[in-house]
Protein backbone atom coordinates (compact mmCIF):
# COMPACT_ATOMS: atom_id res chain seq x y z
CA UNK A 1 0.00 0.00 0.00
CA UNK A 2 1.30 3.23 -1.04
CA UNK A 3 1.85 5.81 2.13
CA UNK A 4 -0.23 8.62 0.09
CA UNK A 5 -2.73 10.08 2.19
CA UNK A 6 -5.09 12.84 3.05
CA UNK A 7 -5.64 14.55 6.50
CA UNK A 8 -8.48 16.32 8.02
CA UNK A 9 -8.13 17.40 11.45
CA UNK A 10 -10.47 18.70 14.06
CA UNK A 11 -13.61 18.38 11.67
CA UNK A 12 -16.30 19.81 14.57
CA UNK A 13 -19.68 18.66 14.71
CA UNK A 14 -22.85 19.15 16.88
CA UNK A 15 -24.51 15.68 17.48
CA UNK A 16 -26.33 13.98 20.42
CA UNK A 17 -24.34 10.99 20.97
CA UNK A 18 -24.14 9.25 24.64
CA UNK A 19 -24.81 6.98 27.30
CA UNK A 20 -26.60 10.50 30.04
CA UNK A 21 -30.22 11.86 28.85
CA UNK A 22 -28.37 15.43 29.05
CA UNK A 23 -26.11 14.22 26.81
CA UNK A 24 -28.97 13.15 24.14
CA UNK A 25 -31.03 16.46 25.14
CA UNK A 26 -28.67 18.99 24.75
CA UNK A 27 -25.80 18.10 22.35
CA UNK A 28 -22.47 19.21 22.74
CA UNK A 29 -18.90 18.84 19.95
CA UNK A 30 -16.94 16.24 18.22
CA UNK A 31 -13.97 16.86 16.85
CA UNK A 32 -12.91 14.34 14.23
CA UNK A 33 -9.57 14.07 12.81
CA UNK A 34 -9.95 11.22 9.17
CA UNK A 35 -6.98 10.11 7.22
CA UNK A 36 -7.23 8.34 4.29
CA UNK A 37 -5.24 6.33 2.11
CA UNK A 38 -4.74 6.40 -1.51
CA UNK A 39 -2.86 6.28 -4.38
CA UNK A 40 -2.09 10.34 -5.81
CA UNK A 41 0.52 9.78 -8.26
CA UNK A 42 -1.76 9.64 -10.74
CA UNK A 43 -3.87 12.42 -9.96
CA UNK A 44 -0.81 14.53 -9.29
CA UNK A 45 0.88 13.70 -12.99
CA UNK A 46 -2.42 14.63 -14.85
CA UNK A 47 -3.68 17.09 -12.06
CA UNK A 48 -6.99 15.81 -12.26
CA UNK A 49 -9.54 16.19 -9.16
CA UNK A 50 -11.48 12.95 -10.24
CA UNK A 51 -8.41 11.05 -9.88
CA UNK A 52 -8.03 11.41 -6.38
CA UNK A 53 -10.72 12.58 -2.96
CA UNK A 54 -12.46 15.85 -3.03
CA UNK A 55 -11.55 16.77 0.82
CA UNK A 56 -14.33 18.99 0.80
CA UNK A 57 -16.66 16.07 -0.06
CA UNK A 58 -15.06 13.68 2.79
CA UNK A 59 -15.24 16.48 5.16
CA UNK A 60 -19.07 17.37 4.52
CA UNK A 61 -19.83 13.18 4.54
CA UNK A 62 -18.06 13.16 7.53
CA UNK A 63 -19.84 15.96 9.15
CA UNK A 64 -23.00 14.32 8.11
CA UNK A 65 -21.94 11.05 8.95
CA UNK A 66 -21.37 12.32 12.91
CA UNK A 67 -24.67 14.45 13.29
CA UNK A 68 -27.16 11.76 12.31
CA UNK A 69 -29.05 9.43 14.16
CA UNK A 70 -27.55 9.61 18.18
CA UNK A 71 -25.86 6.35 19.86
CA UNK A 72 -24.26 5.63 23.14
CA UNK A 73 -20.77 5.09 22.00
CA UNK A 74 -18.13 7.64 20.07
CA UNK A 75 -16.66 3.63 19.12
CA UNK A 76 -19.95 3.83 17.53
CA UNK A 77 -19.16 7.29 15.82
CA UNK A 78 -15.66 6.54 14.63
CA UNK A 79 -16.99 3.13 13.10
CA UNK A 80 -20.16 5.12 11.36
CA UNK A 81 -17.13 7.77 9.90
CA UNK A 82 -14.95 5.00 8.60
CA UNK A 83 -17.13 3.04 6.57
CA UNK A 84 -18.36 6.70 5.11
CA UNK A 85 -15.01 7.30 4.27
CA UNK A 86 -14.55 3.94 2.97
CA UNK A 87 -17.61 4.65 0.43
CA UNK A 88 -15.19 7.47 -1.47
CA UNK A 89 -14.28 4.74 -4.42
CA UNK A 90 -10.47 5.49 -4.25
CA UNK A 91 -9.87 5.28 -0.66
CA UNK A 92 -8.56 1.89 0.41
CA UNK A 93 -7.80 2.73 4.02
CA UNK A 94 -8.46 5.11 7.05
CA UNK A 95 -7.53 6.22 10.54
CA UNK A 96 -10.40 8.11 12.05
CA UNK A 97 -9.85 9.72 15.60
CA UNK A 98 -13.31 11.21 17.52
CA UNK A 99 -12.70 13.84 20.16
CA UNK A 100 -15.17 14.59 22.94
CA UNK A 101 -14.25 17.15 24.43
CA UNK A 102 -16.97 17.96 26.79
CA UNK A 103 -17.32 14.44 27.82
CA UNK A 104 -19.00 14.40 31.02
CA UNK A 105 -15.48 13.18 33.29
CA UNK A 106 -15.78 14.72 36.95
CA UNK A 107 -11.98 15.43 37.20
CA UNK A 108 -9.99 18.14 34.91
CA UNK A 109 -9.13 16.88 31.56
CA UNK A 110 -7.84 18.06 27.65
CA UNK A 111 -9.66 15.85 25.84
CA UNK A 112 -10.94 11.93 25.58
CA UNK A 113 -10.62 10.13 21.71
CA UNK A 114 -11.34 6.69 20.75
CA UNK A 115 -9.29 6.15 17.33
CA UNK A 116 -9.43 3.38 14.83
CA UNK A 117 -7.97 1.63 11.48
CA UNK A 118 -10.42 -0.11 8.91
CA UNK A 119 -9.16 -1.32 5.45
CA UNK A 120 -11.55 -1.82 2.21
CA UNK A 121 -12.23 -5.52 2.78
Amino acid sequence: MSGDRIRLEGLRARAHHGVFAHEREQGQEFVIDVTVWLPLGAAAAHDALAQTVHYGELAEAVVAAVERDPVDLIETVAERVADTALEFERVRRVEVTVHKPEAPITVPFADVSVTIERDRG
